[in-house]
C-alpha cells in the first residue's frame, strides 16, 4: 500500500508540473508541438540525473525511486500523448513531422538521460 501511495503522490506532482509546462508554452504560443517533446526531454534530463546521483552516492531506496522515477518522472512524461500525435501526423499524411518528432524525441530523450547522468557526476 506505501508503494502505490508514493506512485500515486509522485505521480500526481509530476503531472501537475506537466500541465504548467504547457500553461506556460501556451503563452509562447509553443505547446501545441513542443509541449510533449518538453516535457519529454525534460522529463528523460531529471531522471538521468536523479538516478545518476542516487547511484553515485550508493542510495536507490525502493521507495524514493518509486516516488521519483516511476511516479513524478512518470507522471511528468507522457508517452500517450507522443503517440497519439504521431498517429495525428500518420492521418494527416505530414510525414515530414512525423519523422522530425518520432526521431527527434527518441534521440533527445537518450541525450537528455546522457547528460543528466553526466551532471549528476558534476553534483
Amino acid at each position: 500500500m506505501k508503494a502505490l501511495l508514493l506512485v500515486f503522490i509522485g505521480g500526481g506532482l509530476g503531472s501537475m508540473l506537466r500541465f504548467g509546462v504547457y500553461k506556460l508554452l501556451q503563452l509562447f504560443s509553443l505547446a501545441s508541438f513542443y509541449g510533449t517533446l518538453t516535457v519529454n526531454v525534460l522529463g528523460s534530463l531529471i531522471l538521468g540525473a536523479l538516478m545518476g546521483y542516487l547511484l553515485k552516492e550508493s542510495y536507490v531506496s525502493s521507495n524514493l525511486f518509486l516516488f521519483l522515477a516511476t511516479g513524478f518522472c512518470g507522471g511528468f512524461t507522457t508517452f500517450s500523448t507522443f503517440a497519439f500525435e504521431n498517429q495525428d501526423f500518420l492521418r494527416t499524411g505530414d510525414y515530414f513531422h512525423f519523422l522530425v518528432y518520432t526521431g527527434g524525441s527518441i534521440v533527445l530523450g537518450i541525450l537528455a538521460i546522457v547528460i543528466g547522468l553526466y551532471l549528476s557526476k558534476l553534483l
